[in-house]
């Protein structure tokens, strides 16, 4: 059953990829993203996180942003951790925090056309397949967390490539569009 907002956010404590240690609790203060990928050498999240390091600066004094992986974090410094994010990328390869969070996955939403036409894009970015880690047909999601540790917006993505708007992320942080 999807999360909804409203409801506290499952509370935890884990290890990024270089070994700093992030506590969801201890952020209360601080509005919170939490966005889920699929594996770290995926061309379409690796494109995607290339996209929130180039708003990155628009977005870091308004939010703390953690990245979770279903890849092992020695996996996310050969790949993804290439990018070099000024944001924390955690590795889950149990998907704990992926069933906890209630993430979906589906051989649809895998095949969804939506998916090649962004995978397409990664290519032509550099950023093409490596070793498929967890689940392989999981959908990414996105929720967005207060100040208070509430759940204030939750995103399913529809399929492999679908992630909540940056328009949405601009509003919820407060931001004017973008030009």
């Amino acid at each position: 059953m999807r999360l909804i907002a409203g409801t506290p956010a499952p509370d935890f404590r884990v290890r990024d990829w270089r070994g700093e240690t992030h506590h969801l609790g201890a952020m209360r203060g601080r509005k919170v993203w939490i966005a889920f990928f699929r594996y770290a050498s995926c061309p379409l999240c690796n494109l995607r996180v290339r996209d929130m390091i180039r708003r990155w600066e628009r977005w870091e004094q308004h939010v703390e942003l953690l990245a979770i992986f279903q890849s092992p974090n020695d996996s996310i410094a050969e790949y993804v951790g290439q990018q070099h994010p000024p944001f924390p990328l955690i590795g889950d390869p149990d998907e704990e925090l992926y069933r906890c969070y209630h993430l979906e996955s589906s051989l649809a939403g895998f095949l969804a056309p939506r998916g090649a036409a962004v995978l397409a894009k990664a290519a032509a970015a550099g950023f093409v397949p490596g070793r498929m880690e967890g689940t392989k047909t999981r959908h990414p999601a996105d929720f967005f967390v207060d100040e208070e540790g509430i759940l204030v917006g939750t995103y399913y993505g529809a399929d492999i490539a679908d992630h909540v708007p940056f328009e949405r992320v601009d509003t919820w942080l407060g931001l004017p569009p973008t030009p």
